[in-house]
């Protein structure tokens, strides 16, 4: 039976919204997510979650697509912006396991800079986890099955013990591919039921 929680951080913890900077530059969503795809954003923002810096990333995206090179730097100069807040409810559960015992740790593909200014925001992501394996300061990022074995030798964890938290289907899978158990999140409500099922009482109020 699992006995341990693993945490995967954004859009299970905190809301990240990379709409965000754009909305006072656009007309409209449809037209964000279409500078987005033009500008192939989502593999480039996951270079960076690989550890690439964000000075570097910018200015190599900039020289690619100079004719939007001062929309491609808000990304970085205001990407606070994209981190809308916690999502409440899956923090409560993260806190009533904390509270009763269960050990947590998280995976999270995240640009270490940007991880070390979300830790500044939110407390409970500096005080939940007994280790956080942050892709960008691994240079791996998830569903590779390396990054999952990290957090398991680092701390002396066996596989089985584990459930693995995300909203990506491909990074649970990946957990799964390591040996965890996995649920695959939607909202918090459906995380504290199936975390229940799994044997996590503290899971619900």
């Amino acid at each position: 039976m699992a006995r341990i929680v693993v945490f995967d951080v954004g859009n299970v913890l905190i809301s990240w919204d990379p709409h965000a900077p754009y909305r006072a530059h656009f007309p409209d969503e449809a037209a964000i997510a279409a500078f987005l795809r033009e500008i192939g954003f989502y593999a480039w923002n996951l270079e960076n979650d690989r550890g690439r810096p964000w000075d570097q990333a910018v200015a190599e995206l900039g020289a690619e697509f100079p004719h939007h090179a001062d929309l491609i730097a808000l990304s970085h100069h205001e990407w606070a912006s994209t981190i809308t807040g916690p999502i409440a409810g899956t923090v409560e559960i993260l806190r009533r396991l904390k509270a009763a015992g269960v050990p947590l740790y998280a995976i999270t593909n995240f640009s270490p800079e940007k991880w070390r200014e979300c830790l500044l925001r939110f407390d409970f992501l500096r005080e939940s986890f007994l280790d956080v394996v942050v892709s960008g300061d691994e240079k791996l990022v998830k569903p590779d099955l390396r990054i999952y074995e990290t957090l398991l030798k680092r701390n002396g964890l066996k596989a089985e013990d584990c459930v693995f938290v995300d909203d990506s289907l491909p990074n649970v899978e990946g957990a799964r591919a390591a040996g965890m158990k996995g649920i695959h999140f939607q909202n918090p409500e459906a995380l504290a039921r199936e975390l229940q099922a799994l044997g996590f009482a503290a899971a619900t109020a």
